[in-house]
Parts: structure tokens; C-alpha cells; sequence
């Protein structure tokens, strides 16, 4: 490798990083601030850099919260889809979906908690056309397993699977107003405590 061309790299890896540490920040500020109140120049003071400078990196505020959603939603569907392609039944695919969300809460914290806040709002946009489609897809998958269960016996007939989605769906992701990577429970025994309390309960007799 020529060192031109070593250079070159290094210094598209050094930019690649810094793109993504100013994703990172202002995904906190959109988060903490919400969205449409933020301007660049706080995302900028929260960086440690000049509002101009944020421009050579993003071309707009717009820009920045699509990217954080976009790899979010992204990371998200690939847990999901390798746990649907594993061939679990529908407890244990219900299980590992659980697990998966609190580990996309962990890994993803401040744009989950963007999603909750400003998809509704942000949806409207063409742009974020994407977020009804995730949305519609999230509710189809969730219902589809749902169904599975009560199919194989191993979910109560009882109980209407679109009252079960919509619990799930709320105390699952409402976790990330609250849930801390350096807390005391981890994501996975958060989900491990949870399954508990859904499938178990919490009454001991």
C-alpha cells in the first residue's frame, strides 16, 4: 500500500469516527432537548466544536436525527430477523425478541427515546417515510408470533394478542426514559426479570 493511499484511509477512518462521536452527542441533546426545539449550534456546543463546523459533517440538523433513526432501526431489524430465522417456537421467539429490544435500549438509548418522542411528528416528512413502514412491520411481526402461540398451545386463547402486542410494546420500549447502561441490572437481566413477570407473574402462590 502506497502511503498516499495509507493516509487517505487513515484519515477517512479518523473522520468516520468523528462523524460518529457527533452522531452520538447529538442524539443525547435531540433526546434530552427534543428535536425540534435543538438547535445545530447546541448540538455544536455540546461537540465542543463551532456551528460551522458541524456543516462539514452533516448538511443539516435533518440529516443528523435520520441517520441516528436509520441505524437504529437498522440494528434493530437484524436482531429481530435473525430471531424469526432461527426456527424458536413461539415462546422461545417471543423470548428472544424481549431480549433483543432491551439490548437495542442499550445499545441505542437516545434514539429510541427520539423515536418515541418525534416519529409522529417526523413521519410526515417523506424523508422518514420509513418510520410508518418500521412501524407497520414492528406491529405485523409482534402479532404474527403472537398468533403462532396461541396456535401451538403455549399463549392463553383467552386473551385478545392485540391487547398482549400493545402491553408489550409500551412497558418493553417506555424502558428507555428510565434504563442506564452502567445501572445495576443489566439489559439482559432486565429481560431475563421481565419474561418473568409476563409469562410467571409476580404472585408467588
Amino acid at each position: 500500500m502506497s502511503p498516499r493511499r495509507r493516509d487517505s484511509e487513515s484519515t477517512a477512518a479518523a473522520r468516520a469516527e468523528r462523524r460518529a462521536e457527533l452522531l452520538a452527542t447529538a442524539a443525547e441533546v435531540f433526546a434530552s432537548r427534543g428535536y425540534a426545539s435543538t438547535t445545530v449550534r447546541e448540538v455544536a456546543d455540546a461537540a465542543g466544536m463551532l456551528g460551522g463546523s458541524l456543516y462539514y459533517h452533516f448538511d443539516s440538523k435533518e440529516s443528523m436525527v435520520d441517520e441516528i433513526l436509520s441505524v437504529f432501526l437498522t440494528d434493530m431489524w437484524a436482531a429481530y430477523d435473525a430471531v424469526i430465522g432461527s426456527g424458536l417456537d413461539a415462546r422461545d421467539t417471543f423470548r428472544a425478541l424481549i431480549a433483543e429490544s432491551f439490548r437495542t435500549i442499550d445499545r441505542h438509548r437516545p434514539a429510541v427515546v427520539i423515536y418515541q418522542n418525534e416519529s409522529k411528528h417526523l413521519a410526515t416528512n417523506p424523508r422518514f417515510a420509513y418510520l410508518t413502514d418500521s412501524q407497520r412491520r414492528f406491529r405485523a411481526m409482534w402479532l404474527s408470533v403472537l398468533d403462532r402461540g396461541v396456535m401451538e398451545g403455549v399463549f392463553r386463547a383467552d386473551l385478545d394478542t392485540g391487547l398482549i402486542y400493545r402491553f408489550t410494546r409500551d412497558t418493553v420500549w417506555l424502558a428507555a426514559s428510565w434504563y442506564r447502561s452502567d445501572g445495576r441490572l443489566s439489559a439482559d437481566e432486565i429481560a431475563r426479570q421481565y419474561m418473568a413477570m409476563v409469562l410467571e407473574g409476580i404472585v408467588t402462590t
